[in-house]
């Protein structure tokens, strides 16, 4: 773990995005309000805050932060979701795993609630991909 003792607090912002590929039938369902398990937006965008929130425990040098905000924003095509997350704290180190963590989570929840839709009879995920996980901007001060 890095020593961020002499850094000042400064407030800090990372916004990360990522993409889902989805079966387009699968997409349909979504919007329609037709997946079993209930809605995969509502639960992602859930997902994300405790994530970001949570990211020190799952990532063992990463320090907990008090985050101050988690925004996540969710763009529904023809057969993806694409997602941005955005970060905020004030504190001594930035929050770009946390904007990470907080959009592979996101994702991660959508693809687990729609899984009996993007199946194949052989039970594997032909279609699905989580695509393009990277950080978007990261700021400080």
């Amino acid at each position: 773990m890095a020593d961020i003792t002499s850094k000042p607090e400064v407030l800090r912002q990372a916004v990360a995005s990522g993409k889902i590929q989805l079966r387009p039938s699968t997409i349909t369902k979504i919007r329609s309000g037709r997946i079993a398990k209930g809605d995969p937006i509502a639960a992602a965008e859930v997902a994300a805050v405790l994530a970001a929130k949570n990211t020190s425990q799952t990532l063992p040098f990463c320090h907990p932060i008090p985050i101050t905000n988690v925004l996540t924003e969710a763009d529904i095509g023809r057969s993806s979701i694409t997602v941005r997350s955005t970060v905020r704290t004030t504190a001594r180190t930035g929050v770009e795993m946390e904007a990470l963590n907080a959009a592979s989570t996101y994702l991660l929840t959508v693809w687990d609630m729609v899984k009996p839709y993007e199946k194949d009879m052989h039970g594997q995920y032909p279609d699905t991909r989580i695509l393009d996980l990277r950080v978007v901007t990261k700021s400080k001060g």
